[in-house]
Protein backbone atom coordinates (compact mmCIF):
# COMPACT_ATOMS: atom_id res chain seq x y z
CA UNK A 1 0.00 0.00 0.00
CA UNK A 2 0.77 3.47 -0.39
CA UNK A 3 -0.86 6.02 1.88
CA UNK A 4 -1.06 9.41 1.00
CA UNK A 5 -1.99 12.26 2.63
CA UNK A 6 -5.41 12.17 -0.11
CA UNK A 7 -5.69 8.58 -0.90
CA UNK A 8 -4.45 5.25 -0.40
CA UNK A 9 -3.59 3.42 -3.29
CA UNK A 10 -3.50 -0.71 -2.44
CA UNK A 11 -1.79 -2.98 -5.25
CA UNK A 12 -1.13 -7.05 -5.17
CA UNK A 13 1.39 -8.25 -6.92
CA UNK A 14 2.62 -12.05 -8.27
CA UNK A 15 5.48 -14.18 -7.61
CA UNK A 16 6.97 -12.52 -10.71
CA UNK A 17 6.57 -9.12 -9.12
CA UNK A 18 4.04 -7.79 -11.56
CA UNK A 19 0.92 -5.78 -10.14
CA UNK A 20 -2.41 -8.36 -11.10
CA UNK A 21 -4.65 -5.67 -9.09
CA UNK A 22 -5.25 -2.49 -7.76
CA UNK A 23 -7.77 0.01 -5.98
CA UNK A 24 -7.62 3.64 -4.73
CA UNK A 25 -9.54 4.92 -1.64
CA UNK A 26 -9.53 8.33 0.39
CA UNK A 27 -7.22 8.23 3.08
CA UNK A 28 -8.69 9.09 6.24
CA UNK A 29 -7.31 11.24 9.04
CA UNK A 30 -6.22 10.16 11.73
CA UNK A 31 -4.82 7.18 13.14
CA UNK A 32 -7.90 4.91 13.69
CA UNK A 33 -9.24 6.08 10.57
CA UNK A 34 -6.24 5.35 8.45
CA UNK A 35 -6.03 2.06 10.38
CA UNK A 36 -9.90 1.76 8.67
CA UNK A 37 -8.86 2.64 5.62
CA UNK A 38 -6.02 0.44 5.48
CA UNK A 39 -7.81 -2.84 6.24
CA UNK A 40 -10.28 -1.96 3.80
CA UNK A 41 -8.06 -1.77 1.01
CA UNK A 42 -6.25 -4.98 1.69
CA UNK A 43 -9.64 -6.47 1.74
CA UNK A 44 -11.60 -4.81 -0.97
CA UNK A 45 -8.48 -5.18 -3.29
CA UNK A 46 -8.11 -9.22 -2.25
CA UNK A 47 -11.70 -9.24 -3.23
CA UNK A 48 -11.43 -8.00 -6.64
CA UNK A 49 -8.51 -10.55 -7.18
CA UNK A 50 -10.48 -13.44 -6.29
CA UNK A 51 -8.81 -14.16 -3.43
CA UNK A 52 -8.90 -14.09 0.22
CA UNK A 53 -6.74 -12.32 2.80
CA UNK A 54 -5.35 -15.31 4.06
CA UNK A 55 -3.95 -16.00 0.90
CA UNK A 56 -1.78 -12.58 0.78
CA UNK A 57 1.54 -13.30 2.00
CA UNK A 58 2.83 -10.09 3.36
CA UNK A 59 1.54 -6.74 3.24
CA UNK A 60 4.23 -3.80 2.30
CA UNK A 61 3.03 -0.17 3.77
CA UNK A 62 5.00 3.08 2.51
CA UNK A 63 3.84 6.05 4.10
CA UNK A 64 5.46 9.35 4.72
CA UNK A 65 6.54 10.47 8.09
CA UNK A 66 9.48 9.56 10.43
CA UNK A 67 9.03 5.73 10.04
CA UNK A 68 11.02 3.46 12.36
CA UNK A 69 11.17 0.25 9.40
CA UNK A 70 12.34 -2.20 12.06
CA UNK A 71 9.44 -1.49 14.42
CA UNK A 72 6.94 -0.26 12.15
CA UNK A 73 5.78 3.02 13.93
CA UNK A 74 5.35 6.36 12.32
CA UNK A 75 5.61 9.29 13.63
CA UNK A 76 5.13 13.05 12.60
CA UNK A 77 3.00 12.26 9.68
CA UNK A 78 1.38 15.71 10.13
CA UNK A 79 -0.35 15.83 6.15
CA UNK A 80 -1.89 11.98 7.78
CA UNK A 81 -3.04 13.64 11.64
CA UNK A 82 -0.37 11.06 12.93
CA UNK A 83 1.76 11.84 15.93
CA UNK A 84 2.74 8.04 16.70
CA UNK A 85 1.59 5.00 15.22
CA UNK A 86 2.53 1.35 15.92
CA UNK A 87 1.33 1.06 12.36
CA UNK A 88 2.86 -2.21 11.50
CA UNK A 89 1.47 -3.91 14.75
CA UNK A 90 -2.05 -2.46 14.71
CA UNK A 91 -2.16 -4.14 10.93
CA UNK A 92 -0.81 -7.65 11.78
CA UNK A 93 -3.33 -7.60 15.02
CA UNK A 94 -6.06 -7.02 12.54
CA UNK A 95 -5.24 -8.87 9.80
CA UNK A 96 -2.77 -11.87 10.74
CA UNK A 97 -0.05 -11.19 8.31
CA UNK A 98 3.57 -10.12 8.39
CA UNK A 99 3.42 -5.88 8.01
CA UNK A 100 6.52 -4.04 6.75
CA UNK A 101 5.99 -0.21 7.04
CA UNK A 102 8.21 1.61 5.07
CA UNK A 103 8.91 5.65 4.00
CA UNK A 104 7.09 6.56 0.87
CA UNK A 105 10.01 7.47 -1.08
CA UNK A 106 12.41 4.58 -0.21
CA UNK A 107 9.23 2.30 -1.09
CA UNK A 108 9.14 4.37 -4.35
CA UNK A 109 12.48 3.74 -5.00
CA UNK A 110 12.45 0.02 -4.58
CA UNK A 111 9.39 -0.18 -6.88
CA UNK A 112 11.46 2.18 -9.29
CA UNK A 113 14.48 -0.10 -8.88
CA UNK A 114 12.71 -3.32 -10.01
CA UNK A 115 10.77 -1.82 -13.12
CA UNK A 116 11.60 -2.48 -16.55
CA UNK A 117 14.55 -0.81 -17.68
CA UNK A 118 16.35 -0.47 -13.88
CA UNK A 119 16.75 -3.80 -12.91
CA UNK A 120 20.11 -4.32 -14.37
CA UNK A 121 21.76 -1.59 -12.77
CA UNK A 122 23.47 -1.76 -9.66
CA UNK A 123 22.45 1.11 -8.11
CA UNK A 124 19.72 3.62 -8.67
CA UNK A 125 18.83 7.19 -7.09
CA UNK A 126 15.16 7.55 -7.11
CA UNK A 127 14.20 11.75 -7.34
CA UNK A 128 11.22 12.49 -5.31
CA UNK A 129 9.42 15.83 -7.26
CA UNK A 130 6.40 16.15 -5.02
CA UNK A 131 5.08 18.55 -3.25
CA UNK A 132 8.92 18.14 -1.58
CA UNK A 133 11.47 16.95 -3.04
CA UNK A 134 13.22 14.08 -1.45
CA UNK A 135 15.66 11.24 -2.70
CA UNK A 136 15.72 7.24 -2.18
CA UNK A 137 18.78 4.82 -2.51
CA UNK A 138 19.50 1.77 -3.80
CA UNK A 139 22.66 0.17 -3.84
CA UNK A 140 23.56 -3.02 -4.89
CA UNK A 141 20.13 -4.16 -4.73
CA UNK A 142 18.83 -2.98 -1.36
CA UNK A 143 17.75 0.46 -0.33
CA UNK A 144 20.30 2.73 1.62
CA UNK A 145 19.08 4.72 4.64
CA UNK A 146 21.90 5.89 6.07
CA UNK A 147 23.22 6.10 9.74
CA UNK A 148 19.90 8.13 11.44
CA UNK A 149 17.55 7.39 7.81
CA UNK A 150 18.60 10.76 6.26
CA UNK A 151 20.17 8.90 3.42
CA UNK A 152 18.73 10.94 -0.02
CA UNK A 153 17.53 14.29 2.14
CA UNK A 154 19.25 16.47 -0.85
CA UNK A 155 15.92 18.69 -0.87
CA UNK A 156 17.38 20.14 2.44
CA UNK A 157 20.66 20.86 0.58
CA UNK A 158 20.96 25.34 -0.06
CA UNK A 159 21.90 26.17 -3.57
CA UNK A 160 20.98 29.43 -3.10
CA UNK A 161 21.97 31.90 -0.29
CA UNK A 162 19.76 34.43 -1.81
CA UNK A 163 16.24 31.87 -2.02
CA UNK A 164 13.06 31.78 -0.23
CA UNK A 165 13.24 30.03 3.43
CA UNK A 166 12.68 26.58 3.27
CA UNK A 167 10.29 25.16 5.67
CA UNK A 168 13.19 23.34 7.38
CA UNK A 169 14.77 26.56 8.19
CA UNK A 170 17.52 27.01 5.74
CA UNK A 171 16.84 29.62 2.91
CA UNK A 172 17.63 28.32 -0.45
CA UNK A 173 17.18 24.67 -0.69
CA UNK A 174 16.59 22.83 -3.47
CA UNK A 175 13.14 21.34 -1.97
CA UNK A 176 12.36 25.30 -1.77
CA UNK A 177 13.35 25.92 -5.62
CA UNK A 178 12.57 22.73 -7.54
CA UNK A 179 9.23 21.19 -5.84
CA UNK A 180 5.62 21.53 -6.29
CA UNK A 181 5.13 24.00 -3.55
CA UNK A 182 7.96 25.96 -5.46
CA UNK A 183 6.06 25.84 -8.49
CA UNK A 184 3.16 26.87 -6.35
CA UNK A 185 5.07 29.82 -4.64
CA UNK A 186 5.96 31.10 -8.41
CA UNK A 187 2.61 30.29 -10.26
CA UNK A 188 -0.21 30.94 -8.25
CA UNK A 189 -3.12 28.88 -10.02
CA UNK A 190 -6.33 27.26 -9.35
CA UNK A 191 -5.33 24.15 -12.17
CA UNK A 192 -5.76 21.01 -10.36
CA UNK A 193 -2.56 20.36 -12.25
CA UNK A 194 -0.54 23.64 -11.98
CA UNK A 195 3.28 21.98 -13.26
CA UNK A 196 1.40 21.28 -16.39
CA UNK A 197 -0.25 24.71 -16.58
CA UNK A 198 2.96 26.32 -16.08
CA UNK A 199 4.71 23.89 -18.77
CA UNK A 200 1.29 24.59 -21.37
CA UNK A 201 1.90 28.57 -20.67
CA UNK A 202 5.84 28.71 -21.30
CA UNK A 203 4.82 26.65 -24.60
CA UNK A 204 2.55 29.47 -25.27
CA UNK A 205 5.11 31.96 -24.59
CA UNK A 206 4.37 33.59 -21.66
CA UNK A 207 7.29 35.51 -19.92
CA UNK A 208 6.62 34.78 -16.21
CA UNK A 209 5.87 31.00 -16.96
CA UNK A 210 9.22 30.93 -19.10
CA UNK A 211 11.02 32.14 -16.11
CA UNK A 212 9.40 29.76 -13.25
CA UNK A 213 10.16 26.74 -15.75
CA UNK A 214 13.62 27.60 -16.11
CA UNK A 215 14.24 27.53 -12.65
CA UNK A 216 12.69 24.63 -11.80
CA UNK A 217 14.20 22.44 -14.64
CA UNK A 218 17.78 24.20 -13.65
CA UNK A 219 17.32 22.75 -9.99
CA UNK A 220 15.83 19.25 -10.63
CA UNK A 221 19.35 19.38 -13.31
CA UNK A 222 21.10 19.85 -9.95
CA UNK A 223 19.56 17.20 -7.78
CA UNK A 224 20.56 15.08 -10.37
CA UNK A 225 23.98 16.30 -10.18
CA UNK A 226 24.01 16.28 -6.50
CA UNK A 227 23.13 12.51 -6.39
CA UNK A 228 25.75 11.23 -9.19
CA UNK A 229 28.45 13.35 -7.71
CA UNK A 230 27.54 12.16 -3.88
CA UNK A 231 26.66 8.40 -4.64
CA UNK A 232 27.96 8.30 -7.96
CA UNK A 233 24.82 5.83 -9.09
CA UNK A 234 24.18 4.10 -12.29
CA UNK A 235 20.69 5.34 -13.20
CA UNK A 236 18.75 8.76 -11.13
CA UNK A 237 14.70 8.31 -11.97
CA UNK A 238 12.51 11.31 -11.11
CA UNK A 239 9.44 10.34 -10.08
CA UNK A 240 6.71 11.82 -7.40
CA UNK A 241 3.83 14.41 -8.66
CA UNK A 242 5.56 16.07 -11.42
CA UNK A 243 6.88 13.27 -13.36
CA UNK A 244 3.59 12.74 -14.78
CA UNK A 245 4.64 15.81 -16.78
CA UNK A 246 6.99 12.84 -18.80
CA UNK A 247 9.18 13.51 -21.51
CA UNK A 248 8.50 17.11 -21.71
CA UNK A 249 9.92 17.59 -18.26
CA UNK A 250 12.80 14.35 -19.27
CA UNK A 251 13.83 16.47 -22.11
CA UNK A 252 14.26 19.70 -20.24
CA UNK A 253 16.14 18.40 -17.38
CA UNK A 254 18.67 16.43 -20.01
CA UNK A 255 19.21 19.07 -22.11
CA UNK A 256 20.37 21.57 -18.98
CA UNK A 257 22.65 18.37 -18.09
CA UNK A 258 24.16 18.61 -21.75
CA UNK A 259 24.44 22.54 -21.56
CA UNK A 260 26.35 22.26 -18.30
CA UNK A 261 28.69 19.00 -20.02
CA UNK A 262 29.42 21.31 -22.91
CA UNK A 263 31.27 23.77 -20.26
CA UNK A 264 33.24 21.09 -17.84
CA UNK A 265 35.00 18.26 -19.61
CA UNK A 266 34.97 17.04 -15.70
CA UNK A 267 30.61 16.83 -15.88
CA UNK A 268 30.85 15.96 -19.69
CA UNK A 269 33.02 12.70 -18.50
CA UNK A 270 29.90 11.15 -15.69
CA UNK A 271 27.03 11.49 -18.72
CA UNK A 272 24.67 12.82 -16.11
CA UNK A 273 22.28 13.41 -18.77
CA UNK A 274 22.63 9.47 -20.22
CA UNK A 275 21.89 8.29 -16.31
CA UNK A 276 18.58 9.98 -16.40
CA UNK A 277 14.87 8.25 -16.63
CA UNK A 278 11.61 9.20 -15.51
CA UNK A 279 9.17 6.76 -14.25
CA UNK A 280 6.29 5.17 -16.58
CA UNK A 281 2.64 6.91 -16.35
CA UNK A 282 0.46 5.39 -14.51
CA UNK A 283 3.34 2.64 -12.45
CA UNK A 284 2.41 2.38 -8.69
CA UNK A 285 5.98 2.79 -7.74
CA UNK A 286 5.62 3.13 -4.09
CA UNK A 287 3.14 0.68 -3.61
CA UNK A 288 5.18 -1.80 -6.05
CA UNK A 289 8.13 -1.32 -3.77
CA UNK A 290 6.33 -1.55 -0.18
CA UNK A 291 4.90 -4.69 -1.40
CA UNK A 292 8.14 -5.61 -2.62
CA UNK A 293 9.53 -5.47 0.65
CA UNK A 294 7.34 -7.24 2.34
CA UNK A 295 7.87 -10.00 1.06
CA UNK A 296 11.67 -9.74 1.59
CA UNK A 297 11.09 -8.43 5.63
CA UNK A 298 11.52 -11.06 8.62
CA UNK A 299 10.51 -8.98 11.96
CA UNK A 300 13.13 -9.61 14.54
CA UNK A 301 11.06 -11.68 16.73
CA UNK A 302 10.24 -14.55 14.47
CA UNK A 303 14.15 -14.82 13.49
CA UNK A 304 15.13 -18.25 14.24
CA UNK A 305 19.11 -16.82 14.71
CA UNK A 306 20.66 -17.97 17.32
Amino acid sequence: MDIGGTKTLAVIIDSDCRPVQQLRLPTGFGSEALLVTAVEAVSRVATLAGISIEDLESIGIGIPGTVDNASGRVTHAVNLGIDDLDLGTELHDRLGLVVHVENDVNAAAFGAFHMVGTREAGSMAYLNLGTGLAAGLVLNGELWRGSRGAAGEIGHIPVDPNGPVCSCGQRGCLEAMASGSAVARQWPTAHPRPVQELFEAAQGGNALALDVKQRLVENVASAVRALVLTVDVDIVVIGGGISSLGEPLLGEVRAVLDSRAAMSPFLASLDLADRLRIVPSGFPAAAVGAALLGTAWIPASTSTAP
